[in-house]
């Protein structure tokens, strides 16, 4: 019983003097590289935020096109209304004015965020292309005729 008990105390000193001697301080050299390893991960989530040089302007020419196709849209739903004469064309003319309203603010958030790329490029580029289909698509549903 008392070997039992003296080994026990045998241990747990050791255990408890590894554990103190272990969690020192750290030394400048470990110091130095968490620093530094911490600046590479600011460094990688910034590169990851921003858009590369080619990326941008794929996805600068891809929009433009499709602001350029929906201002050609625009201008023949505005033809088409001036022909037909008929008298929901005032309710016709105020939707299709908004939706041209719409189509340059659309151009304008590129041209903001190509002088202020600061901005999060992922969530910018999955906001601006849900925003350019939702307009695309109200583009086409004005179009639709909805009556039997």
């Amino acid at each position: 019983m008392k070997k039992t008990i003296i080994t026990l105390v045998v241990v747990a000193t050791l255990i408890s003097g590894a554990i103190f001697t272990g969690c020192g301080p750290l030394t400048p050299k470990e110091d130095a590289a968490k620093t530094e390893v911490k600046e590479a991960k600011e460094d990688l989530k910034d590169a990851r935020k921003a858009a590369t040089a080619e990326e941008w302007k794929a996805f600068k020419d891809e929009s433009e096109l499709k602001i350029r196709d929906n201002e050609v849209r625009i201008a023949e739903l505005k033809a088409k209304i001036k022909k037909s004469g008929k008298e929901l064309d005032a309710l016709y003319e105020k939707k299709i004015d908004a939706l041209e309203q719409q189509n340059k603010d659309m151009k304008s958030r590129i041209d903001v965020y190509e002088r202020n790329n600061k901005s999060d490029w992922e969530s910018f580029k999955l906001e601006f292309n849900h925003d350019m289909d939702e307009l695309g698509k109200a583009l086409k549903d004005l179009t639709v005729n909805n009556t039997k």
